[in-house]
């Protein structure tokens, strides 16, 4: 795996890498970009999910939510795996996919936590609020224990305190997560991106088996920022979601 992960870095040819082996700076920003999804784009999400289950409870959304966000990633990263299969795609070109892939999981992981968090409640319009919190998930039990420190809530869920954090706090907090996100993602996402490269169909395999246990970890980490499922949806939500124009 060694070997096969610095050939592959010696043929991309610097398209993705810098000589050291570390992402480019326009691979790092755009990850970073890719945890910042607006709010209209999350509640058309939740209406649509409303459309097609029109009864469900929130609970029962939010199950939705984490399916369709599993299928989501693991497909992605199955499909961007697949490629390398294909004698036409070099290994330059399966790693500028496998780059994109990254990015389009961030995206992926950043809508489902922003619509969980509204599905509970959580309404955070301000954008490095809603960025620390889709990073702090991302990082896991790390991230937990950083949001736990500063919320101040012992052992249960952090995610409800994040609109009253002042704001001081939240950009020391935030300063740190996004230097330990940008670390530790980036050294998994990494492992995944020439994993995704791989030929002979072994890229397929790794590249969707690796996403699926990123992401369900992304779920378990989301449940334990935000605890139990109201039985009802928030009136703010609500009314945000009646006012949200339907699409087609």
């Amino acid at each position: 795996m060694g070997f096969l992960s610095n050939r592959a870095r010696k043929a991309a040819g610097g398209t993705v890498f810098e000589k050291d082996g570390t992402p480019k700076p326009s691979v790092l920003r755009a990850m970073e970009r890719a945890v910042d999804v607006q709010r209209p784009l999350v509640l058309a999400n939740i209406r649509r999910l409303q459309r097609k289950h029109p009864q469900a409870t929130p609970a029962e959304l939010v199950s939705i939510v984490e399916k369709h966000y599993l299928n989501t990633v693991t497909g992605g990263g199955a499909a961007v795996g697949a490629t390398a299969v294909v004698p036409a795609i070099g290994t330059v070109a399966a790693l500028g996919l496998s780059a994109a892939a990254t990015v389009g999981f961030l995206e992926a992981t950043a809508l489902y936590a922003q619509s969980v968090a509204e599905l509970h409640g959580v309404h955070l319009s301000d954008p490095e609020r809603s960025r620390t919190m889709v990073m702090a998930i991302m990082l896991g039990e790390e991230g937990t224990a950083m949001m736990q420190s500063v919320a101040g809530r012992g052992g249960k869920p952090w995610a409800s305190s994040l609109g009253k954090m002042p704001s001081g706090v939240m950009g020391s907090v935030g300063s740190s997560i996004r230097k330990q996100f940008m670390k530790r993602v980036i050294a998994r996402q990494g492992t995944a991106l020439f994993g995704r490269a791989l030929p002979l169909g072994i890229g397929a395999v790794v590249g969707g088996a690796g996403n699926h246990a990123m992401g369900k970890g992304v779920i378990k980490a989301a449940r334990r920022a935000f605890g139990p499922v109201p039985e009802t949806i928030s009136g703010e939500l609500a009314e945000d979601l009646r006012q949200t124009p339907d699409k087609p």
